[in-house]
């Protein structure tokens, strides 16, 4: 099937791994020319030839990182494509009161600002050339509450909405917003070192391997989400193959969530 991606802009945040990378790859595969935003490339983005993937080092927790990220797409020819997918999770196993005042402010601005002051940037580059599609890697967390990563949980909801509130306006200029919320992934946030596994086998003396396949056993389909899989629906939402679908929400979760 021909995604009619060719030749287009896209925006893609947190790009130098996981499921930014997938991403990435996804789009440069389609014959879309990506900007990267990211505060390192990591070994795998210089791989990919100029023309391709322009990467752009920014902070995007900082009010002129995104501005600064949009800005380099814009001297390329503008956006039509923004994948706001910069985020990170800290599990808090000693529970609420152990969360700082700084800790909800650092997982607001990377999980819920940075797509706030993205999309914000892109909206008129977007308006400029007819339309877009802005697609937000949300979670289940944000409909599945969870008090080991309340802070998470509640930027993801924040997110979810903003996404939601926002499609509702900018429907008529032809720009298109979604959410895809996945449950757990296979990337370094839920497997690497430091991540989600590791560091709640580390609070009740458990081995990661153990708590990766406890998690995975919850999705009926009994493993992770790959990042390819999150990438691929990425194609469809930014495709006008699905120009009639915004304000949407697209789970992906081997079917974690059991309810509606």
């Amino acid at each position: 099937m021909d995604l009619q991606l060719n030749g287009k802009i896209a925006v893609v945040t947190g790009a130098s791994k996981g499921i930014g990378l997938a991403v990435t790859a996804a789009l440069v595969g389609e014959g879309v020319q990506v900007v990267a935003g990211a505060r390192a490339p990591g070994p795998d983005l210089p791989r990919f030839p100029p023309e391709q993937v322009v990467f752009v080092p920014v902070d995007l927790t900082t009010a002129a990182g995104p501005e600064a990220l949009v800005s380099r797409a814009a001297e390329l020819g503008g956006v039509d494509i923004l994948v706001n997918n910069v985020g990170a999770v800290t599990p808090r196993p000693a529970g609420f009161l152990s969360v700082t005042d700084d800790d909800w402010v650092a997982s607001l601005a990377l999980t819920l600002l940075a797509a706030v002051r993205t999309t914000r940037a892109a909206l008129p580059e977007m308006r400029r050339r007819g339309g877009g599609s802005v697609i937000t890697i949300s979670s289940v967390n944000a409909y599945l509450p969870d008090p080991l990563v309340i802070d998470y949980s509640a930027a993801k909801a924040a997110l979810s909405n903003f996404s939601k509130s926002l499609s509702k306006e900018v429907a008529a200029a032809g720009i298109r917003v979604n959410t895809i919320s996945p449950g757990p992934v296979e990337t370094d946030l839920w497997l690497g070192e430091h991540g989600v596994a590791q560091t709640l086998a580390g609070s009740v003396g458990a081995d990661a391997a153990d708590i990766a396949a406890q998690a995975a056993s919850g999705s009926l389909t009994g493993r992770f989400t790959r990042p390819a899989e999150i990438a691929d629906l990425v194609l469809l939402l930014a495709s006008e193959r699905s120009g009639n679908i915004t304000g949407a929400d697209l789970a992906i979760d081997g079917g974690l969530v059991p309810t509606l």
